[in-house]
């Protein structure tokens, strides 16, 4: 209640100092008989004569302001369960029309009719729906007033048809009410803006556009009147799934019980919708299947630090924005169904690849009075891994995941017009084990964070920002689970020079902190600018429902950027930015620092380059020796560019390159690119190669176990060497549209990379990067990795490698059905080791295809089923 009632005199307040908006365009919606409309996309029904068409528009590209080149029509009408638009596009040479078939919510290079619709008439949110000239459809969500915005895991089901003809090409749409969320009020007011982009003129029109200089979207839109006398639809839908699938493996040995070398299974769930009222939605799902159809790239990772992946499962991207808090990854939804944590050792070991769902229920939606609400909660299921003993011949059953509840909200307030907010998040997870639980030695019991954030817009059109928020974390386990946790490298308590943390091996819970604060300017005719400052404490832990690489920071960064975006006489418009950034931990001391410098420019012919050059100026790292002394981070510049076609062509590419020296002799370069094509109105063929040569002159190798380590470095001894690493890659894609609702697609991924140890040393003393070489190294007749130093011999990891990877999907997709989808999948994983330590070259990418992998082969069905 006390947070409602401070957004309320903020809102008052912010209210007060705004000015008065500009005259609006209208247009007025007309209700007609469901029976007297077919469609087809021809706009030769009756209803269509007695609609209102505006055809008002006004271009944003190439020329901004200037009247379109060609005429654009378009109206709304109504019935008891539907809003439909009609659309004619007139143009010059309608047999030259691009027709370019493409996936569902895919944006391809053909001409296209976009309809926005701001149905709460918050002027700050938006339901987009468009089609394109060969009638694929694709819709999205917009939930801020920004065009870029945009969440595209809305999916509504609707329909579109197109038609062509000798004055240029025609559109209808027909959305049922059920998939839009408005207010319940017996005269409708909505928001609505029409675009329609023409990529053969790079030509943009818009019904009501925002000029390049200004920010907003759906704050602009015009008047959507007439809609009357309907309510809000229950929401009520069904959509239950069967899936089979057989999966298939390479270099199984004879003796494993747990395998033959095939795996086949079925599947049976369902997902359910059902609206809470008009503006709050439920989604449940049950025995849910969560499989992606494309797998995450390939990586080697040498660093201390996780890698983080992009969801792709429907339940979880489907509304994210309103789980997303303006502050540190609070939430990350990965980590629900993630892998196992722990571990099972034997002969034979059957253990499950990802933690079982049983079931996942979330609650969202937005208040008539601009709350924004999202509520999300998930059982995952106690895993098991079962090993084998050849000797004895016993299976033992070990557990490797505790069963877990998950669950997250997020509320957040809309407060004046300018899009200011005021927002608040939680997050928990508790996992069902006690302290005598092996598991409980590495795995928290239970895990809480969340926090509070504002974003403040003022000045004229909300002109300027300041934003900022404040956390917590709070985790709680075992004294080995926490122990565990103050050593990870997200913080190093074991750091033996660090005087303001320490281990402290009795404790059972950590409490951390977090608070951000940034004001920057946000638009205006040419100079942007912007400065900040973050802290995470030391204790600040996120990782069991989150994402956190590092806490112990305290950065602060400053940015200015000059911009012109009115065409000149070389440019459409270019930008001039100058940034520095700070970090230090919290024993103050300086851990990184940089100035960059960044320019970006689209020509004339909407080609598009940039160049960007850094100056590293060193600091003292508090994670490179991983839980030792600080080490001095060497200095260095960067220099990167790219450059871009146009992206209304057929055919476009892009490339772009890095080169990065260091005072050490260190250097990395790396280029990359793509190049995508259309062959006709079916076919569609990309590839986007990939190439990294570095060779780092510290990478990290051990903490050696033999004693004598110097007085300098605490007595330890920190061993490191130069690596020398490779990397190359290609992603290929090629797709075939049978019609707009059944494709083809075909992905795949040869990936090689290496890496070379040498120069191997340890580290002289803290705060420096001086390595003393050992004596000497070399391979013992045991062919082990022997070295001789200062009268001692040891043994240490042979860490050359060279791993070779393919992955590859082959997807049939049929929509048969509105909101009903058929998919047939193929994937065939490879992976193995091939010249460990050997740069790799152009061939190396085929070395995969003699290793061992997976093949994997499903069929899954779901069926829409609109109860209400």
């Amino acid at each position: 209640m006390l947070f409602l009632t401070i957004c309320l005199l903020f809102s008052s307040l912010l209210n007060a100092n705004t000015p008065d908006e500009p005259p609006r365009k209208h247009t007025k919606a007309v209700k007609f008989n469901s029976n007297e409309l077919k469609l087809d996309g021809k706009l030769d029904d009756p209803v269509w004569k007695n609609a209102i068409f505006v055809s008002d528009f006004l271009q944003k590209e190439p020329d901004q302001g200037a009247s379109p080149t060609v005429k654009t029509e378009v109206a709304i009408v109504y019935d008891e369960k539907a809003i439909y638009i009609g659309a004619r596009m007139y143009c010059d040479n309608p047999g030259a029309l691009r027709m370019h078939l493409d996936r569902h919510d895919v944006q391809n290079q053909s001409e296209q009719l976009i309809v926005a619709l701001d149905t709460y008439h918050d002027r700050r949110t938006a339901y987009v729906f468009g089609v394109n000239t060969a009638g694929v459809r694709f819709d999205r969500y917009h939930y801020e007033d920004s065009e870029g915005s945009r969440d595209f895991s809305y999916d509504p089901v609707w329909e579109a048809k197109t038609a062509v003809d000798e004055k240029g090409w025609t559109a209808e749409m027909r959305i049922p009410f059920s998939q839009l969320r408005f207010n319940s009020i017996d005269k409708q007011v909505w928001g609505v803006n029409f675009n329609r982009w023409i990529p053969a003129k790079n030509e943009d029109i818009y019904w009501i556009y925002t000029p390049r200089d200004e920010t907003g979207y759906a704050s602009r839109f015009g008047d959507l009147e007439g809609i009357e006398t309907i309510k809000p639809s229950r929401r009520i839908e069904v959509l239950p799934y069967a899936a089979s699938d057989g999966k298939m493996f390479d270099g199984v040995s004879p003796s494993n019980p747990f395998s033959d070398g095939s795996d086949l299974g079925y599947r049976l769930g369902a997902d359910a919708k059902m609206g809470l009222g008009p503006n709050l939605t439920l989604n449940a799902t049950f025995n849910p299947d969560f499989g992606q159809v494309e797998a995450d790239p390939a990586e080697v990772n040498l660093s201390a630090f996780e890698t983080f992946f992009s969801e792709r499962r429907p339940f979880f991207t489907e509304g994210r924005q309103l789980f997303s808090a303006n502050g540190p990854r609070y939430f990350y939804s990965r980590r629900i169904g993630g892998s196992p944590h722990g571990s099972a050792s034997g002969d034979f070991v059957d253990r499950p690849n990802n933690t079982s769902i049983l079931n996942a229920t979330k609650v969202t939606g937005r208040l008539k009075s601009g709350l924004s609400i999202g509520a999300l909660g998930a059982i995952t299921e106690r895993e098991y891994a079962t090993s084998y003993d050849t000797i004895t011949g016993l299976n033992t059953s070990t557990e490797i995941e505790p069963m877990t509840l998950w669950g997250v909200t997020r509320i957040m307030q809309e407060i004046g017009n300018n899009g200011s907010t005021a927002g608040i998040i939680l997050t928990g997870v508790k996992r069902d084990m006690d302290d005598s639980d092996p598991l409980a030695q590495s795995l928290h019991k239970q895990a809480f964070s969340g926090g509070g954030d504002f974003l403040w817009r003022f000045g004229n059109g909300g002109m300027y920002q300041l934003k900022g928020y404040a956390g917590f974390s709070h985790v709680a386990g075992s004294k080995e689970s926490i122990l565990n946790t103050q050593q990870k490298s997200a913080r190093y308590f074991q750091r033996p020079d660090a005087d303001y943390v320490s281990i402290d091996s009795n404790r059972t819970s950590l409490t951390g902190f977090t608070a951000s604060a940034e004001i920057r300017k946000r638009s205006g005719k040419h100079w942007l600018w912007g400065l900040g400052a973050v802290s995470e404490s030391p204790d600040f832990e996120l990782n069991d429902m989150g994402t956190l690489s590092s806490a112990d920071d305290i950065d602060s960064w400053v940015w200015l950027n000059y911009r012109e975006t009115q065409p000149g006489n070389l440019f459409r418009n270019y930008q001039f930015e100058v940034s520095t950034n700070t970090g230090w931990n919290h024993g103050g001391i300086r851990t990184f620092s940089n100035i960059s410098f960044f320019s970006n420019a689209t020509w004339h012919n909407f080609m598009n380059t940039w160049l960007n050059l850094n100056f590293q100026l060193g600091g003292l790292n508090d994670s490179r020796t991983r839980g030792g002394p600080l080490m001095q981070f060497e200095k260095g510049w960067s220099l990167s560019g790219g450059m871009s076609s146009n992206w209304a062509s057929t055919t476009r590419y892009n490339v772009n390159g890095t080169y990065a020296v260091d005072e050490l002799d260190g250097y990395y370069y790396s280029i990359r690119g793509s190049l995508s094509t259309r062959v006709g109105s079916r076919w569609e063929f990309s590839l986007s190669p990939r190439y990294v040569r570095e060779d780092q002159p510290r990478q990290w190798v051990t903490l050696s176990d033999q004693s004598g380590g110097p007085v300098e470095t605490y007595g330890k001894r920190y061993a490191f060497s130069k690596i020398k690493k490779s990397t190359l890659s290609m992603q290929i894609r090629a797709n075939y549209f049978f019609t707009p609702d059944l494709s083809l697609e075909v992905y795949a991924e040869p990936f090689a990379a290496s890496g070379h140890y040498y120069d191997h040393g340890e580290l002289t003393a803290a705060r420096t990067t001086d390595i003393r070489l050992y004596d000497s190294i070399g391979y013992n007749s045991n062919g082990e990795l022997e070295v001789t130093d200062g009268g001692q011999t040891f043994l240490i990891l042979d860490d050359d490698f060279g791993f070779r990877s393919f992955r590859s999907n082959v997807v049939l997709r049929w929509r048969f059905n509105p909101g009903s989808t058929i998919y047939l999948v193929w994937q065939r994983n490879l992976s193995g080791s091939r010249d460990p330590g050997r740069t790799v070259r152009a061939g190396s990418l085929f070395d995969s295809f003699g290793t061992e992998g997976t093949d994997f082969l499903a069929l899954k069905i779901a069926y829409w089923i609109p109860i209400s």
